[in-house]
């Protein structure tokens, strides 16, 4: 597909209006749901309204619940009126906390009340699928990775070290020595299919080392953990502190934001249902950890024997993903659902709100 063809997709799908519509419930909503071990925010919103981006519109934290913005596994969730609108809180909670009952009927909301956001006990998405890449992948600037400090021998001349070996580096560091980095590892480097901007590149984290001595530009580490063997030219970058979130929320974007798969993460051309996937938008683009986005499958181009010319048709949804961890140029997100078989270089848009 040329360039120009790419192009004209992205920009026909950033350019679509944003329609406005009533959220409505699944016909087979169910009026009362206990939460079960292994649910999902997402899982909870399909089952009420089919789409786990209307989260936020349909959720009603009540002040009569301890800690109303939290859903355990036990919970009895349920739907009630608020206004004149079905909203879904919960109606009495398991054996994790205080259990209290509500009485049906109508919520009447005073001016001051507002939905407050949500910090679920329950995590959005399944966060097995993701807890691994979020320890074990950085995206930095390509200058970063290149400019620090690397490994240039183990103890008693090794090549390959695993924990416990004492290894040398060398290299300027940026600021006051710390006592301890992280050794990464050259991965993919991204870059925008339409603008061939570079959009980072995916460092992989070999494991941790704690530094014990420097003198001059020579760093002398001992390895506290490695993930895979630490080698000769791996980097040294300073530790991040990452906690492992699972209070995000699926949610729609407040804007339009669309754009491309650029890559699985399992190394493969082909996508699937929580595969983890690299999208060439990112904070600068209004993405935000927790947006939903809808997959497309380009149309085919066909052949019109009356005008005599080809065009392409619609394109049309193939899935949806949330993403989970964003950077300035682009971010990732897990796929969800695969109503049809993905890959690289699908494009992908925010749900119409």
């Amino acid at each position: 597909m040329s360039k120009t063809i790419k192009r004209l997709i992205v920009t026909g799908l950033m350019c679509l209006s944003v329609g406005a519509s009533a959220l409505e419930l699944r016909a087979d909503a169910p009026e009362r749901y206990t939460v079960q071990k292994g649910d999902t925010l997402w899982d909870i919103a399909e089952r009420f309204t089919g789409n786990a981006w209307e989260w936020p519109e349909i959720w009603y934290a009540n002040d009569q619940i301890s800690n109303p913005h939290l859903i355990y596994p036990g919970d009895m969730i349920g739907l009630i009126d608020v206004n004149g609108q079905k909203k879904l809180t919960v109606m009495e909670r398991g054996q994790a906390s205080r259990t209290v009952k509500l009485r049906p009927g109508d919520v009447k909301m005073s001016p001051s009340a507002r939905v407050q956001p949500i910090e679920a006990a329950i995590a959005a998405i399944p966060m097995d699928a993701i807890q691994g890449f979020l320890r074990n992948h950085r995206i930095v600037e390509p200058e970063e990775l290149a400019n620090a400090p690397y490994i240039v021998s183990g103890a008693d001349g090794r090549v390959l070290m695993g924990a416990g070996t004492k290894v040398y580096a060398r290299g300027k560091v940026e600021g006051p020595m710390a006592s301890a980095y992280g050794i990464f590892r050259k991965g993919d480097v991204f870059v925008d299919p339409v603008t061939e901007e570079v959009l980072g590149l995916e460092a992989t984290d070999i494991g941790k080392a704690s530094v014990e001595t420097f003198e001059g530009d020579v760093i002398t580490l001992m390895l506290e953990k490695t993930n895979q063997q630490v080698a000769i030219r791996d980097r040294l970058l300073e530790t991040e502190d990452r906690e492992l979130k699972s209070s995000f929320i699926p949610k729609a974007p407040g804007q339009r934001i669309a754009g491309e798969i650029l890559a699985v993460t399992n190394g493969v051309s082909h996508v699937g249902q929580f595969d983890v996937v690299a999208l060439n938008r990112g904070e600068r683009d209004g993405m935000e950890s927790g947006h939903v986005m809808l997959i497309k499958k380009a149309g085919e181009v066909v052949y019109d024997p009356v005008e005599k010319e080809k065009i392409r048709l619609p394109a049309e949804d193939a899935g949806s993903m949330m993403v989970f961890r964003v950077y300035e140029k682009m971010s990732y997100a897990l796929v969800m659902r695969a109503a049809r078989p993905l890959k690289v270089g699908d494009y992908f848009e925010s749900p119409k709100i």
